[in-house]
């Protein structure tokens, strides 16, 4: 209800416009913050304070005068705060909110026409995710499911770094190295296989003589030229060592619900021909220019050039990335990419480049994260330094059993938990509190990472909002009252109409997360949500104390509560366990 709120509003501010000979689209809708009663505001009047030449505050008055006379059904009063203009919604809003909540898809928008291409991880084949990377998939797989859940046609796309030095280095460590020079392998799977052939070739080219690491160098080359000119033989090696490392990637990605609707090849667009086209393109611009060998592209308002062939010959990774931007460009309305932030100059001159090239530029958005880093230092998988994302989600699933466990044995529960519900609980609960304590921060803003942090078991944490869903499961487990068309004037305690307020806001919620691919919105909004429920909860029996309607609309405020809870924790790849 709140979107046809929002729509009747925005329907008055545009007749008012009329009025008032204001020529604006935009009318500063947003939430008022937390306490007032409204549930929409607008700060329209600082935005036509030069048109009108009065203050803000002023004009906040004239416009409600003028909007007084509209006849809403979703908003109760209007009103002037100062210079914001707050809308109170009414009794039939609130009403058919209810309803609208008692549907599982509650939230969910309509099916759009537009395509959306979410390319994220892009981890390179070279070894496990350790946690550095972590957020990559956990956020560009919680943007995909706002993005979907907000009714986009979308595709999630991971692009296999399968071409460039990393991989011609694994290729001649194969040939090089044999089993018993490698260390132990720590996992039964293909990329902990892989990672031992990356790091030992890494420490051979960095500690041998210096003319055993020329002929190292001297043999990546050639691999990386048979790469470059297509060889066959060389590109099924190339093939075969790197899925071994995709297929060891998805186990660990699983773990965590990301999967990927397509794996995008560099070396397609090196097969298919469209890198020497892309090269051939780029030579005819007018800031290109060749220098000891090499071709670049001396980009306006870039002060480095970008190196688009190499002195010997072969691309770089940006020249291949605009041959795949071109080609998701082709497919999908818009694309968007998860960065870390050190790919921001080289995400820049790309962006430039395709501009240059005439693609429009406007249809490609990009996120870039911060690292997730150890307290002690950074993280290399070229060193084998780190935690690897395996090792965060196993002991987290650990701890989470802990405290089950030890909740069971101090027997907190009403009922004895078997040890395959122990076991379901652990799952939800650790790998939850993983997802929310990346999700939870805004992408630009780094994460020091912290067992102990990860894992809270606190009021913010994925626990707490889980263990919130869990409580609504078990109410509505005990209860056989008909729900459909309750009263819903009956809640009219401020606990119950601000857990139905909350409520009400989710869609609004999804529709501003989805336009500003930010996440951590939803964890938010649903930390908020469970808070407003905790409260309903204790302040106002559900199943004890009171009449069968009033009991009746208590019932239904729950379920709206636990759709809207299980839908928010979907969005950011949380489950949401029926019992906790």
């Amino acid at each position: 209800m709140i979107l046809a709120m929002r729509s009747e509003v925005e329907n008055a501010f545009g007749r008012v416009c009329s009025q008032l000979d204001l020529q604006m689209s935009d009318f500063g809708l947003e939430e008022p913050p937390e306490g007032v009663e409204a549930i929409l505001a607008s700060n329209i009047a600082y935005r036509v304070q030069k048109e009108m030449g009065k203050p803000p505050v002023e004009i906040a008055k004239i416009i409600v005068e003028l909007i007084g006379s509209e006849n809403f059904q979703y908003v109760d009063r209007v009103y002037a705060d100062g210079p914001y203009i707050n809308f109170v919604p009414s009794n039939r809003y609130f009403k058919e909110t209810l309803e609208e909540a008692q549907r599982e898809s509650y939230g969910q928008c309509e099916e759009r026409e537009e395509i959306i291409i979410v390319e994220h991880t892009s981890a390179n084949p070279t070894g496990p995710i350790h946690v550095g990377r972590a957020r990559n998939p956990i956020i560009g797989d919680s943007i995909s499911r706002i993005l979907s859940f907000a009714g986009y046609q979308i595709e999630r796309q991971y692009y296999v770094n399968d071409s460039g030095k990393q991989v011609a280095t694994l290729i001649w460590a194969f040939e090089k190295f044999s089993e018993d020079e490698l260390v132990d392998l720590k996992k039964n799977r293909g990329d902990y296989d892989i990672v031992r052939y990356y790091q030992l070739s890494n420490s051979y080219l960095e500690d041998s003589p210096t003319e055993d690491r020329n002929i190292a160098e001297f043999e990546i080359a050639d691999i990386l030229g048979k790469i470059e000119s297509g060889n066959e033989e060389i590109h099924q090696r190339l093939i075969s060592i790197t899925e071994m490392v995709l297929g060891g990637m998805k186990e660990c990605l699983y773990r965590i619900s990301v999967e990927f609707d397509e794996f995008v090849r560099e070396t397609r667009f090196i097969q298919d021909g469209s890198v020497g086209e892309m090269v051939d393109r780029l030579k005819q611009l007018d800031c290109a220019f060749q220098e000891d060998g090499a071709w670049k592209l001396d980009i306006p308002g870039e002060e480095k050039p970008l190196v688009f062939i190499r002195s010997d010959g072969t691309s770089l990774y940006t020249t291949r990335d605009l041959c795949y931007h071109e080609w998701k460009l082709k497919k999908a309305d818009k694309i968007v990419t998860v960065l870390g932030e050190d790919h921001k100059l080289q995400a820049e001159q790309l962006i430039k480049t395709l501009s240059l090239l005439g693609a429009d530029t406007s249809r490609i958005q990009q996120v870039f994260y911060s690292w997730v880093n150890l307290p002690e230092g950074g993280m290399s998988t070229r060193k084998g330094t780190g935690i690897n994302l395996d090792d965060l989600l196993d002991e987290s699933v650990a701890r989470a059993r802990e405290e089950v466990t030890r909740r069971e044995g101090s027997r907190i529960r009403e009922i004895e938990l078997k040890e395959s519900d122990i076991d379901r609980i652990s799952r939800q609960v650790g790998i939850g509190a993983i997802r929310c304590g990346i999700v939870a921060t805004q992408p630009g803003k780094g994460i020091t990472f912290s067992w102990d942090d990860a894992l809270s078991f606190e009021r913010q944490g994925a626990p707490y909002m889980q263990y919130a869903h869990a409580r609504c499961c078990g109410i509505l487990a005990k209860q056989s009252l008909d729900i459909q068309d309750v009263d819903s004037v009956l809640l009219s305690s401020k606990e119950e109409l601000d857990l139905l307020h909350e409520i009400s806001r989710f869609p609004f919620v999804v529709s501003s997360a989805a336009d500003a691919l930010e996440p951590h919105r939803i964890v938010t909004y649903t930390q908020k949500l469970a808070e407003k429920f905790n409260i309903f909860y204790r302040e106002c029996p559900v199943l004890k104390g009171t009449d069968s309607e009033l009991m009746a609309a208590r019932l239904s405020l729950v379920t709206a509560a636990k759709n809207t809870m299980s839908n928010s924790l979907y969005l950011v790849g949380i489950e949401s366990p029926d019992s906790m």
